[in-house]
């Protein structure tokens, strides 16, 4: 599953273990590409938590993080960011980074 995340709760939800949050928008059509892919390696790892942030609903944390582009999408281990990946994504390409972190 992959949670829906706000300004308000990104830092408790992304503090601790291996959490991807996909910075999103609903008019980006490269963000609606990778929203699938996400869903479907939520199902396949247990140990690694998947988040989402509509950007224009929260503009705060994309801010602080120099997001300028969408999707963007940030690994964090332990709080801290280990991955920025930008532009779509495909599956193999986040296996073999949340691999490399695990």
């Amino acid at each position: 599953m992959v949670e829906e995340i706000t300004d308000q709760n990104f830092a408790d939800e992304t503090s601790q273990g291996l959490v991807l949050t996909d910075f999103w928008a609903t008019w980006c059509g490269p963000c609606r590409m990778q929203a699938p892919v996400i869903e479907k390696l939520a199902e396949q790892y247990d140990d690694v938590k998947f988040t989402k942030m509509d950007v224009d609903a929260n503009p705060k944390t994309p801010n602080e993080f120099g997001i300028q582009a969408i999707p963007t999408l940030i690994l964090k281990k332990d709080g801290q960011i280990v991955e920025t990946m930008v532009g779509y994504q495909s599956e193999s390409q986040l296996k073999q980074t949340i691999e490399k972190h695990s």
